[in-house]
């Protein structure tokens, strides 16, 4: 703790959210003379870039999740409180979780964001995003579930939408998605079915921009999409969904509105703040942009309260280039480490340049020895881009265990092709395929399927 024989109060930094932003801010802290209270309502911090393969069943959510105790447990400065906070009074400079108000001299906002259907809100029954562990486990039960209803459906048509995976969006997410499924369907799944062949299935990739990858360079984009169709994937680019309903797609591609029977339709288009942002412009005014991000100042505080910082996926930065800064896991970590060390620089009387964010490269994976790296510089694809996402993603993993054991389950999935935690867990899992996935909504329609997929 700090030295109590200081005669001035510690000073007292709270941080908000367990991700990437709040964690390396604690980390970063851990030998400075503050008190951190780190708040979160999970008691473990995500890697959410491997998300999709908690989704896939190639890994478990413990293999890429560390208790927030245990990854601080040597920063003797810091507290850990499990708990939601639900208002700031900046003016008392405190927040508030439940009936508790924690005071803070510093305050640090990194709650993340959430997949956003663009006001269709009504869609997430439909298609689940994949943002928490419970997306994760929900993506994973549907995906499972369809093979296992198709070998029970009698009826084709019925049997084709059992068969039939729609992935929304093409961006990193939704690529590693659709390679992942591919590779389940055409390669890890082929031998264990007797009444369905599941290399007839049909995974779908729906992006509404002329390319995939948008972010990295067109050539990366033309590679990853090349290697999406080798696996089987039908890319459709320059398309934009309309509707889902019922287990019906529509969607425009050009002039020409379609639609897809599908009964797994996965969301991986769009992102919006967390409700944070709504509670930070209310309570100091601070400027949101249309995703509910907070605009923040150079330095990452919010106009007008210099003591009030938003880092991560909840910060709009666009001071460096004119653009806001991508909600990816390396910007969030930078913003978390930047505001720790300006905060120790203002104890000591000094100041510190404006945050300048370093682009260290794009990465994005599409299946076994397949991926596509654009660090700037260099622009790899093939094998040694998929063995240097390999090597990043593990090299970023928080604990040395979580390095330890998906290490040695992606060698295991590569010598075997198999992947081990294709558990059905959760809502309806029980009951079996019943009624999962809204089957009951799925009404057979003469001519449903208007497009050849």
């Amino acid at each position: 703790m700090v030295d109590a024989l200081d005669n001035n109060p510690p000073h007292q930094v709270v941080i908000v959210g367990g991700g990437f932003g709040g964690l390396y801010a604690a980390k970063a802290l851990a030998k400075a003379k503050v008190e951190v209270t780190l708040i979160d309502k999970r008691n473990f911090h995500l890697f959410q870039p491997l998300l999709y393969q908690v989704a896939t069943g190639t890994l478990s959510p413990a293999d890429i999740s560390s208790p927030l105790r245990a990854v601080l447990s040597k920063s003797k400065n810091t507290k850990v409180l499990l708990g939601e906070v639900n208002d700031i009074d900046p003016e008392a400079q405190q927040v508030v979780m439940g009936d508790e108000k924690i005071p803070y001299d510093t305050l640090i906002v990194a709650t993340g964001a959430k997949h956003s259907y663009f006001g269709k809100d009504n869609w997430e029954e439909y298609a689940p995003g994949l943002k928490t562990v419970e997306d994760a486990i929900e993506m994973r039960r549907r995906i499972f579930t369809a093979f296992e209803a198709a070998e029970k459906e009698k009826d084709p048509a019925k049997r084709r939408a059992w068969l039939t995976f729609l992935i929304v969006g093409g961006g990193p997410t939704g690529v590693e998605l659709a390679g992942a499924i591919a590779e389940l369907a055409y390669q890890t799944l082929k031998q264990d079915f007797r009444n369905i062949d599941t290399k007839e299935a049909q995974v779908i990739l729906l992006e509404g921009l002329d390319r995939v990858l948008p972010p990295f360079a067109p050539e990366l984009s033309q590679v990853a999409q090349a290697s999406l169709q080798d696996l089987g994937v039908d890319v459709k680019t320059k398309t934009l969904v309309t509707n889902i309903e019922n287990d019906i797609v529509t969607f425009k591609q050009g002039d020409e509105v379609k639609e897809i029977a599908s009964k797994t339709v996965l969301w991986a288009a769009g992102v919006q703040a967390s409700p944070m942002g709504k509670v930070l412009a209310q309570r100091t005014g601070a400027e949101c942009d249309r995703a509910g991000r907070v605009i923040v100042e150079p330095d990452l505080s919010i106009k007008g309260h210099n003591n009030i910082f938003v880092v991560g996926d909840l910060a709009h930065f666009s001071h460096q280039n004119g653009k806001p800064l991508p909600g990816v896991a390396p910007v969030a970590k930078q913003e978390g480490e930047y505001v720790a060390t300006l905060i120790q620089k203002r104890q000591q009387g000094q100041t510190l340049p404006a945050f300048k964010y370093t682009d260290y490269g794009s990465l994005a994976m599409i299946g076994q020895n397949a991926a596509v790296v654009d660090l700037g510089f260099i622009k790899l694809k093939g094998f040694f881009a998929w063995l240097f996402w390999l090597v990043i993603h593990i090299y970023f993993l928080i604990e040395f265990d979580n390095k330890l054991v998906v290490t040695i389950q992606w060698a295991w999935n590569y010598l075997t092709r198999n992947r081990g935690a294709r558990l059905i867990t959760g809502q309806e899992a029980a009951a079996g395929v019943k009624n999962v996935n809204n089957s009951s909504h799925y009404q057979p329609k003469e001519n449903r399927l208007t497009v050849n997929v």
